[in-house]
């Protein structure tokens, strides 16, 4: 390939993402070899996803998300809190914003480089032995583990991702540790297929199944701590169903070039 692509570097809590402003369509969206090779830490940019910002009728913009491995994924909670930042230094938005993505409508405010991020309702929270297992727009596993900090999450979450019941369509695998008030969360991420800093579809999907765990309902939110940053995850909780979900945590500009 020798056209020029102009990108621009965002993190979230130290998940990193490349973003192109697609709207005029010249990226090539079916070159999964293109994004895994850009995504790629020592021959490429490096991130842990790629995303492309474009057009779309009804919404201010339309979230297109694809993982390290070059494959589109499924929702991203810190890639959609990256692409609000991206999409308000490039001018489309100020402080509020109704976007599109994979799953469906998502809304956002942000202010400085805090990002307030909507996410879809869940229904249905199922157990697999001891743990939870909930698609918060990308499906999860949570189990409750000791000792975090020295716990083998890649060991352990590359086991889970792969065995029988979830190696076909892969599930992103979270272990949690009660932290105060909240918890901390380290996560092993299919299409990544490695821990990364952090994983705000997981700290939702965290949260969720920690409030089944201490069986709480009602308004509730939780301080999600990752080994990049802090994040807070809120939502309202009767029964099995969550609704008015919000992930909120930094969004921040590292870079720009071309390449």
């Amino acid at each position: 390939m020798h056209k020029k692509i102009k990108f621009f570097k965002y993190q979230g809590a130290g998940n990193d993402f490349i973003l192109i402003d697609n709207r005029k369509g010249f990226f090539d969206r079916e070159n999964e070899t293109l994004v895994s090779d850009l995504c790629e830490r020592r021959f490429g940019i490096g991130a842990d996803g790629l995303m492309l910002l474009q057009d779309t009728k009804n919404y201010d913009f339309e979230m297109v998300y694809y993982n390290a491995d070059g494959r589109e994924g499924t929702m991203c909670g810190n890639g959609g809190r990256c692409i609000v930042a991206f999409a308000r230094d490039l001018g489309l938005i100020q402080n509020k914003t109704a976007f599109l993505a994979v799953d469906g409508e998502h809304i956002a405010d942000i202010y400085g480089t805090q990002v307030n991020l909507g996410m879809i309702d869940v229904a249905q929270v199922t157990r697999d032995s001891d743990a939870y297992v909930l698609d918060t727009g990308s499906p999860h596993y949570v189990k409750i583990v000791e000792d975090l900090k020295n716990f083998p999450v890649y060991d352990a979450g590359y086991a889970i991702r792969n065995n029988d019941t979830y190696s076909a369509d892969g599930i992103n695998v979270n272990f949690v540790e009660k932290e105060g008030e909240g918890y901390f969360l380290r996560t092993f991420e299919r299409g990544v297929e490695d821990e990364t800093y952090a994983c705000g579809t997981g700290a939702t999907a965290a949260a969720m199944a920690m409030a089944i765990h201490e069986n709480r309902e009602g308004d509730i939110e939780f301080p999600i701590r990752v080994i990049g940053g802090q994040l807070y995850i809120s939502f309202h909780r009767e029964g099995n169903t969550f609704t008015n979900v919000f992930l909120k945590g930094p969004a921040t500009f590292v870079f720009d070039g071309e390449i």
